[in-house]
């Protein structure tokens, strides 16, 4: 039977009821002036797992907390299974931020558990649900926290980054909820990364591509990869507005806006070759201890975020980036102060999944459609970690990390389809499997 009827028959009311609550008592649980706040290593995160653990256990299903204080979630007798596929995402947020973005993909799991459970259908393979702590990097920088933990990718330079707020590393953070941060410093997973099968997520779009296709969900390609800086800083010369000729201005700020400029021109021109980029600058500020209408400010800082599915394009920027500003320096008498750079290199979903997914999609009646994400998220940790795996979007209306987030739970519930579909239905992810002409079915994931 299709997936598509638990959208369509009784049941699917339920499951409606059921989804609108959990997200409505989450957001209550977690108000920020407008919208929701979920800091990341924080005690409302804390109380937010323990909330989907108590969801859980009064649903049947076994709950445990790993050494990354993620909780875990099972059906009955699939803990201890030798291997398993994990359907995950993240229960942070950003400050003022919307309640779907990394959430939609943790209940997302939860459904999936809960709709066997009722049902008393079994999964092909056994699945575990991880909800995982801090993925967002408005906190402290860093982003994909939890997950590079988990899998021993967290750099010592990321855990010596400091909190937006309170100014305590995130190494400090970490300790205080109970990670064993020497372990993490050492890089040693906290996780058996080669009994997990492959890894799921879904997520809202964080875009405007489905709304503008009307379609309720979306298989993805790929994941952008970035380089980031938190804080560069341009330092040039105090002066009065009306004193200082321009000829005799080290003007900073005015030298951003150069290198803004340089900076749009040459995306222009990898967009024309072809190639993938974005580029955001979304924190500028002067000092605003000496700020004045009538001062030539002595320094600005601002952020940089450059993103591309592709290596050769984000080097190409890298470089760009130090070409541009030393020539800036040298035609504005100013001096540019790099802080350190964050990074994540792209990740390409796995093609077997892709396809099964597509599969999955089609089965439950959907039209099936494959994009690439713009957005970082942690199932690229799990592939730079070799786990095979994909995502599943949902349609979304105004963007995400912000309180107008718009995810109607009917396109929620087709997305969660996809994925259950493929988690108990005889898909074959490889379209067709490479060894059929044999009568051999060589796909981990499923028969054919």
């Amino acid at each position: 039977m299709s997936s598509l009827s638990h959208i369509t028959t009784a049941p699917a009311q339920a499951e409606s009821a059921l989804v609108a609550r959990l997200f409505s008592e989450i957001a209550q649980m977690t108000p920020d002036v407008k919208g929701v706040s979920r800091p990341a290593f924080s005690e409302i995160e804390t109380r937010t797992l323990e909330y989907l653990e108590d969801f859980a256990r009064s649903e049947g299903l076994d709950v445990w907390y790993d050494a990354g204080r993620n909780a875990n979630f099972c059906l009955p007798g699939d803990r201890k299974a030798d291997s398993y596929i994990v359907v995950g995402s993240h229960v942070d947020s950003v400050p003022f931020g919307g309640n779907y973005d990394g959430m939609a993909g943790v209940i997302a799991g939860l459904l999936c558990l809960v709709r066997a459970r009722r049902a008393g259908q079994a999964f092909r393979r056994p699945v575990h649900v991880l909800a995982m702590r801090g993925e967002e990097s408005a906190w402290f920088g860093p982003c994909y926290v939890g997950s590079k933990a988990l899998t021993g990718q967290l750099a010592v330079s990321e855990m010596q980054a400091r909190h937006k707020g309170d100014g305590r590393t995130l190494a400090e953070h970490m300790a205080g909820t109970g990670l064993p941060v020497e372990r993490i410093a050492a890089r040693t997973p906290l996780i058996d990364c080669s009994r997990i099968e492959a890894y799921l997520e879904l997520h809202i779009e964080q875009g405007p591509l489905l709304i503008g296709k009307d379609l309720p969900a979306a298989v993805v390609s790929g994941i952008r990869g970035n380089f980031r800086h938190r804080s560069i800083k341009c330092i040039g010369e105090a002066g009065h507005s009306g004193a200082v000729p321009k000829a005799y201005r080290k003007d900073p700020v005015l030298a951003f806006a150069d290198l803004m400029v340089r900076l749009d021109e040459s995306w222009t021109t990898i967009l024309n070759k072809g190639d993938d980029l974005v580029l955001t600058s979304g924190v500028v500020s002067t000092d605003p201890d000496t700020n004045a209408m009538s001062r030539i400010p002595d320094r600005i800082s601002f952020s940089l975020d450059v993103r591309s599915q592709s290596s050769a394009a984000l080097e190409e920027m890298r470089n760009l980036l130090r070409t541009e500003m030393t020539q800036i320096e040298k035609d504005r008498k100013v001096r540019f102060e790099f802080d350190g750079e964050l990074s994540t290199t792209p990740a390409t979903c796995d093609p077997a999944l892709v396809s099964g997914l597509q599969a999955a999609m089609a089965s439950t009646g959907l039209q099936p459609f494959v994009m690439p994400s713009g957005g970082g998220h942690d199932a690229a940790v799990f592939a730079a970690a070799g786990v095979p795996s994909g995502m599943v979007f949902v349609r979304n209306r105004n963007g995400s990390h912000n309180p107008d987030e718009d995810m109607d739970v009917s396109d929620f519930l087709a997305a969660c389809s996809i994925i259950y579909t493929f988690l108990t239905e005889e898909v074959c992810p490889r379209s067709p499997c490479a060894d059929r002409t044999t009568g051999t079915c060589t796909c981990a994931m499923a028969k054919c």
